[in-house]
């Protein structure tokens, strides 16, 4: 990156010019070099930029007349939107964008996220939006997008917008200023781990040994938008190792769960050929909303009230059977060295022989069925372990350093 930063600000000039020249002005006094796109389609836009909303529409496929005359709001957004990605991703190819801010309303945040989302975690970006104190999961899905409420609406200048705007940018400078770039140099073997609160012990202790012989490693919550932010950086990233232990976004996506990470969950470190430890970890419940919800939805079942808006519902014998149907698939078309252990004392919290929701019967289903179904059963073994003990996060440790020529191991576990 240059010694000065250039930030790019995206917004409808044409309602909201005033407030992003602000913007820019509090940028440029700390330095900051701003380029401006202007995506509106209606008014006028009050100042010369950088990207001009012809430009912007032209890369969305229609011209700025196209769009103008599809008379539908959601529609033209569409395309204005598909553009802004492409201007704003040649300018940061060119290597002319190291952060982005942007302003709006319900439009003007799914445009300006919509273009945020299409760069790599730790790019700055910060989104002023009215719509901050929304459920914001559309506008932030997978990225680290700064989403900051703008209190009132941002029609005009005055003394609470010139604050949040001001913050707005300072936020932006700070992460411009503080950006690193011995990240990109950093040459440590890079391992993925995922889970829940119901293994972490399992997880803590296969980082704090995974760290300890400098590997880099990366811990993704399975909340459904953890395991999608996980398959994409899996997509991108040179991933050395996956040691998956937490598959209950894939339960929750067949079976109707709140966790849904989607249909990608759990196939794309198998595409890549990354080696990749799998446990069922987690697959003995199902998340869902509050306990009159979970109840309605899933009748006659055990539950367990995490708090007021969680419950963990248990899956029966069927969904633990299709679930190893399901993974035993993926191992099978699998391109690289995979490994699964089933711990049989237990297959979350939940489901140790003290928990909430314990079936000492589950593991056993899942091994047969799993046994059943997977052709190369060289890679399948069964540990009279729950998830959390420490002999059982050991023996994924031992076998990790065998099946990734990759990741460092300073005491030769090999």
């Amino acid at each position: 990156m240059s010694n000065t930063p250039t930030a790019l600000i995206v917004a409808t000039m044409d309602t909201k010019g005033q407030e992003a020249l602000f913007i820019v002005e509090c940028l440029k006094a700390e330095g900051i070099t701003v380029k401006i796109m202007d995506a509106g389609i209606k008014g006028q836009c009050p100042t010369p930029v950088d990207v001009t909303r012809e430009e912007v529409a032209r890369a969305g496929g229609k011209s700025l007349q196209d769009v103008q005359n599809l008379g539908h709001e959601g529609k033209a957004l569409e395309v204005m939107t598909s553009g802004a990605i492409q201007c704003a991703q040649e300018l940061y190819h060119q290597n002319q964008v190291q952060g982005i801010i942007g302003i709006g309303g319900s439009m003007g945040t799914t445009l300006g996220s919509g273009v945020m989302r299409s760069f790599p975690v730790g790019l700055p970006k910060v989104m002023i939006s009215t719509m901050a104190s929304r459920d914001t999961r559309a506008f932030v899905g997978t990225k680290d997008i700064l989403m900051l409420h703008s209190v009132c609406d941002l029609a005009g200048l005055n003394q609470v917008t010139r604050k949040i705007l001001r913050n707005g940018a300072h936020a932006l400078v700070g992460m411009l200023r503080s950006a690193v770039t011995d990240d990109a140099t950093d040459q440590r073997p890079l391992v993925f781990i995922s889970t829940l609160g119901t293994t972490e012990a399992c997880a803590r202790e296969i980082r704090r040994t995974m760290e300890e012989d400098n590997n880099e490693v990366v811990i993704f919550h399975t909340v459904g938008s953890g395991g999608k932010a996980m398959e994409e950086m899996i997509q991108q990233e040179d991933v050395s190792m996956l040691v998956d232990l937490s598959l209950h976004e894939m339960a929750d996506h067949r079976f109707g769960g709140d966790y849904d990470a989607g249909p990608k969950r759990g196939t794309v470190a198998l595409d890549r050929g990354i080696p990749t430890i799998l446990v069922p970890g987690n697959i003995d419940f199902l998340v869902t909303g509050p306990l009159e919800n979970a109840q309605k939805q899933f009748p006659n079942r055990p539950y367990h009230c995490h708090n007021a808006a969680i419950t963990v519902v248990r899956t029966n014998q069927e969904e633990i059977k299709t679930m190893a149907e399901a993974i035993a698939g993926l191992c099978n078309n699998a391109k690289g060295p995979v490994k699964i252990f089933v711990p049989m004392n237990g297959l979350s919290a939940f489901d140790h022989k003290e928990g909430p929701l314990h079936d000492p019967e589950a593991p056993g289903i899942f091994l047969k069925s799993l046994e059943k179904n997977l052709h190369d059963k060289s890679c399948l073994e069964a540990l009279p372990f729950y998830i959390n003990d420490s002999e059982f996060a050991q023996a994924i440790i031992d076998v990790s350093y065998r099946i990734s020529p990759d990741i460092v191991d300073i005491i030769d576990r090999k």
